[in-house]
């Protein structure tokens, strides 16, 4: 019989290589899907039952404890039940599961799909496969603002879809009794939850907050770890830290600022600046010193940046369970 940290190994190990060959297939039921759904109708009940600020705040923590304590639940009793049948079927049942919260491979492509494009010259082309990926107005975007874009998004989502699901895989993988399957889905619930209703904006400023809040929280400590690691993997950490300290506090958000900031400095490029909404200007803040323009092959060396961090991870958490294991 496998020991649980054999177990662990093997899980993480298929599950990383599963997202960097196959990532997401299309067609296939996605957990995040399935969160998805819960939230819109849990969302969209709430809404109509309730109108006071109160009571959409309260609608909302059990909105994100049910969300976040049941994907965990859930994926838990998926596990335990495919073990319960066989070690084998355990071990490929998770692998999958985990798989689908990695999103490195998916990450890869949608830069791919707008940067394809844009070497082309086809700018419609480019927007419209940009637009599928981000929030903002894409319609009179520039050729640099297209890159800018890109970069942002992948320098935040990073954080969200790689290292942060990783950090808590890895968590899990040293708790026997937990494994990594429910922490990573607890991660990509609160995550998805964020995406969805966690914003300071009607119709979902109350009964978002206390989701926008836990994912922060979850955030936080995989966010500044992940600074570190490519601080470290840029040879300049001093400078990298400096860079961050002085520009990432100035972004609303308590993890996406320090994120693009680092990859920012490590690239000597510059983000934020002008974006438009449905039509209406927002500013995001100055990150970094710009130093080198943004190019196809910045964007391709911080997707390479946090396929190296991904993996030294990955190393450390396996090197970690192997000693676990023979001790």
């Amino acid at each position: 019989m496998w020991s649980s940290e054999k177990l662990g190994m093997s899980v993480l190990a298929i599950a990383a290589l599963l997202d960097y060959l196959i990532g997401d297939p299309w067609g296939w039921l996605h957990p995040v899907q399935v969160i998805g759904w819960a939230i819109a109708h849990y969302t969209e009940l709430a809404l109509k039952e309730f109108s006071q600020p109160a009571s959409l705040r309260f609608a909302g923590v059990i909105l994100t404890i049910l969300i976040v304590v049941g994907s965990s639940v859930i994926g838990w009793t998926i596990v335990e039940f495919s073990k319960a049948l066989h070690p084998v079927l355990g071990v490929a049942i998770s692998s999958i599961l985990l798989a689908s919260c990695f999103a490195g491979r998916s990450l890869r492509s949608a830069a791919e799909d707008v940067l394809r494009p844009l070497a082309d010259g086809d700018l419609d082309r480019a927007r419209s496969q940009l637009k599928l990926y981000v929030g903002r107005d894409t319609e009179n975007l520039s050729e640099s603002d297209i890159l800018r874009a890109v970069l942002e998004t992948v320098t935040e989502n990073a954080i969200d879809g790689v290292m942060s699901p990783l950090f808590y895989a890895s968590l899990g993988a040293f708790l026997p009794f937990v494994g990594s399957v429910p922490l990573a889905l607890s991660y990509k619930a609160a995550s998805t939850l964020d995406s969805m209703v966690g914003y300071q904006t009607a119709p979902y400023q109350d009964i978002g907050w206390c989701s926008a809040k836990t994912d922060d929280f979850l955030t936080w400590l995989p966010c500044r770890l992940t600074v570190l690691t490519l601080a470290l993997l840029s040879r300049k950490p001093r400078e990298v830290w400096r860079l961050c300290q002085r520009d990432a506090p100035k972004d609303s958000s308590p993890n996406s600022g320090w994120s693009e900031c680092a990859y920012a400095a490590v690239l000597e490029v510059q983000v934020g600046g002008i974006n438009w909404y449905r039509g209406v200007e927002k500013h995001k803040p100055l990150l970094g010193e710009p130093t080198r323009p943004i190019t196809p092959d910045r964007i391709r060396q911080a997707l390479q940046l946090t396929q190296i961090s991904f993996l030294s991870w990955l190393a450390i958490a396996l090197s970690g369970l192997t000693i676990l294991g023979s001790l």
